[in-house]
């Protein structure tokens, strides 16, 4: 059974701040699909995430490149931007289960484009507007994922 819960942040700051909580609980492998609207937040929730686990250069967007890298003291990072993919195929070539082992977390955005090409997610995060500021509901999929101690609001 899935663990689900919800999160409000009244802005990218507080957002921040809850990826940085998670990223000092979160455990690799793991695979978090990021889905929402353009603007509700995955990017900076990507790159917060990433900055928290200790990445100390820019963190790029994915959007053009599909794919982004980053090596780190105790993990790797793989951070996908699927929003520009015209077929799901195209991800093959990408070479996503070469790049994946037990020491890495991936973070794809646009998940619902990927098809059958992608990984299961242990955490599907699920970001929508909110007056003020952003929802995220996240459904935590794998025994690893619902281990973990993710506040609840």
């Amino acid at each position: 059974m899935a663990d689900r819960g919800v999160c409000r942040f009244a802005d990218e700051q507080q957002l921040g701040n809850f990826a940085t909580s998670l990223a000092s609980n979160l455990t690799v492998p793991m695979v978090i699909w990021l889905q929402g609207d353009l603007g509700t937040g995955k990017t900076a929730f990507a790159r917060a995430l990433i900055q928290a686990m200790g990445y100390t250069a820019r963190v790029k967007s994915p959007t053009y490149g599909l794919l982004e890298q980053y090596p780190l003291a105790t993990c790797k990072v793989l951070h996908m931007d699927l929003y520009r993919i015209g077929e799901p195929e195209e991800i093959e070539f990408l070479g996503l289960p070469d790049l994946m082992d037990d020491q890495t977390l991936v973070l794809i955005e646009w998940p619902e484009k990927g098809g059958r090409w992608l990984p299961e997610p242990d955490f599907v995060f699920d970001f929508n507007y909110a007056s003020p500021g952003r929802d995220l509901h996240w459904t935590a999929c794998s025994e690893s994922a619902q281990a973990l101690d993710i506040q609840k609001n």
